[in-house]
């Protein structure tokens, strides 16, 4: 269940296997976007690598006995609390205990006292994850629904190379992520979503345009998570990065590149739609007159007249027949708050994500985000630092709210 912070409770379990250095990366990942870490090393992992060293990264002590913790049963409260339980590596001898039911350290009990979801990075020798009885293991894990991520190809220890190599931490986080993601409900099913995505380009010649910071994650975060919740989404989007649309729902792309082209098809898109949400950086202002040939260098310093871009905000909310819901997004870097509020009033939107782009971490390029979502009723919901895609479905979370009040 999510701590008091509202952040999903991911127990990191580790092994006696040398990729056990890596789950270091790993509880930094996961902390980074949002989950409140507690790691549980087995006495054999501790031969490999400290506890002090995931103390210091997690969000609480790392723990190793089962007897002797500051709670008498530790297995229970951390299986209990679990919204999703890791363990990487998995090495064989985890694999076959956690099969076979057999509980004798604090991490296999707290697997087995558990409801929530299971992951497993297996990470072994090619000759042991080749073995039947490991392979049996897994089978009869999987059917009862662990997640397994097979071991990569790859160079293992003692200099051997082939099956075995513990794939990378950052895989493992995004996996982890999708399943934490997954246990939503399809809340968003038979509703029509439309988002914009990326920063728009402003035309100066056939070779420069203006545009900003934008990468466009943030509202491909907002389709995947739309996607994953049922919803049919059409995304609008000026940006390049790949769109993963797993779930029950459909997405549709449109790309554009100017403001214009996002005013044309956003507006074309929404009629209809029951929620709409304008992530998408747009650009304030374009040059008027662009040039239909590069400009010279050698021409001197072209003098660019600059004229506004459509608001597509306002133009969305003017267009809006109730009860769609409609959200935009504010990028601020001072007076963060202050200029929130006086956007969602001017502009009229029923929800206004407001982010500071100057933050660490946070806003264009990254892959975490922190925002405040003002509402029109006057409420405010801080969401911590935390992935995108968890920002994603709180942003969605806000909106199924204000639907079900009607």
């Amino acid at each position: 269940m999510p701590d008091e912070q509202g952040r999903p409770f991911v127990v990191l379990g580790v092994t006696g296997g040398i990729a056990a250095y890596k789950a270091v990366e790993l509880c930094r990942l996961l902390v980074d976007a949002g989950c409140h870490v507690a790691p549980v090393l087995t006495n054999d992992a501790c031969r490999f690598i400290q506890p002090l060293t995931f103390t210091a990264l997690a969000t609480e002590p790392a723990q190793t006995e089962l007897y002797g913790a500051p709670s008498p049963i530790p297995h229970t409260r951390l299986g209990q609390a679990a919204d999703l339980i890791v363990v990487a590596p998995a090495t064989a001898n985890l694999i076959g205990r956690y099969a076979n039911g057999l509980a004798d350290d604090l991490l296999t009990n707290t697997l087995i006292a558990t409801r929530a979801p299971v992951l497993l990075a297996a990470a072994m020798h090619t000759e042991m994850w080749e073995q039947a009885s490991v392979q049996e293991n897994l089978a009869t894990l999987r059917r009862r629904g662990t997640h397994v991520l097979d071991p990569e190809e790859g160079r293992l220890a003692g200099g051997d190379s082939g099956r075995g190599r513990m794939v990378e931490p950052a895989g493992i986080a995004q996996v982890a992520l999708e399943i934490l993601g997954s246990t939503r409900t399809a809340d968003l099913a038979g509703l029509r979503v439309v988002i914009s995505a990326g920063g728009t380009r402003e035309a100066i010649d056939p070779v420069r345009f203006l545009t900003n910071r934008s990468s466009g994650k943030q509202g491909h975060a907002l389709a995947e998570a739309a996607v994953a919740r049922g919803a049919a989404v059409t995304l609008v989007t000026a940006a390049a990065a790949p769109v993963r649309s797993a779930g029950p729902g459909t997405l549709e792309v449109i790309s554009v590149e100017s403001a214009k082209q996002m005013h044309t098809a956003m507006l074309a898109a929404a009629s209809g739609a029951d929620i709409v949400v304008m992530a998408a950086a747009v650009a304030d202002f374009r040059p008027k007159d662009p040039a239909a040939s590069k400009v010279k260098r050698d021409k001197g310093t072209p003098k660019l007249k600059l004229e506004p871009t459509e608001d597509i905000l306002r133009d969305l909310v003017a267009a809006r027949k109730k009860p769609q819901v409609v959200v935009g997004f504010a990028a601020e870097t001072d007076d963060v708050l202050e200029h929130g509020r006086s956007k969602i009033t001017h502009k009229g939107c029923d929800l206004l994500v407001v982010n500071d782009v100057s933050a660490s971490n946070a806003g264009f390029d990254h892959e975490t985000n922190e925002v405040v979502i003002l509402g029109s009723d006057g409420s405010e919901l801080h969401v911590p630092l935390a992935s995108k895609r968890m920002v994603a479905d709180a942003i969605f979370d806000r909106i199924t709210s204000i639907r079900s009040a009607g």
